[in-house]
């Protein structure tokens, strides 16, 4: 066993002599046995808590056994003398009388939270470079940009924009034309190039 696990056994634990007898379900609560044989329970809820008296020893037990049939039975046993009752804790109830727990949104906001990452990176992938407008200062004066689009080639450049093939390659010697990508910045040449030449 462990070094640290050892102090998470009832030895360790619970005061000396009380031993675990038993576990309510319905209630949520962990009985104890005194060396008398006084039958003890936890909070609700806790495996380790104050406990509280529920029956005396063994002897007091059987006496009122025959008087009772029911005092035996631990889930039957009586409520704190003093008064002591745990709260429930209230769902917040809305203007419109909608009843919902706060603690129910606090475990599906990371959930939400991934929802809208990934919402605003598909925003920017994918809508946002089609809204930005060409680049024109990479070009030379005398001349227009554009941006290469899915699909395009230099011919068809060249000619959808009333130039030559030739004048194109002229205005754009570093750009390879079998290799055109998307979002590329292309110079075309203008009306007044194209008549100068």
């Amino acid at each position: 066993m462990g070094r640290w696990s050892q102090y998470d056994e009832d030895e360790y634990r619970l005061p000396e002599g009380m031993k675990r007898i038993g576990y309510d379900a319905d209630t949520g609560r962990y009985m104890f046995q005194d060396r008398d044989g006084s039958v003890w329970q936890g909070a609700e809820g806790a495996e380790f808590s104050e406990m509280t008296r529920v029956s005396d020893g063994r002897a007091g037990a059987s006496s009122q056994a025959h008087e009772d049939p029911d005092s035996d039975d631990i889930e039957a046993a009586p409520t704190r003398t003093d008064g002591y009752q745990a709260l429930a804790i209230d769902p917040v109830r809305t203007s419109s009388g909608f009843e919902f727990e706060k603690d129910a949104y606090r475990t599906l906001f990371p959930f939400f939270l991934i929802v809208a990452v990934v919402l605003l990176l598909a925003w920017r992938l994918i809508v946002s470079p089609m809204l930005s407008s060409p680049p024109t200062s990479v070009c030379p004066k005398g001349t227009t940009g554009y941006w290469v689009q899915p699909g395009d080639t230099c011919w068809e450049i060249a000619k959808t924009h009333g130039c030559t093939l030739e004048q194109l390659r002229q205005v754009n010697a570093q750009t390879d034309c079998a290799a055109l990508m998307p979002g590329m910045t292309m110079c075309l040449p203008t009306s007044e190039t194209t008549l100068a030449s």
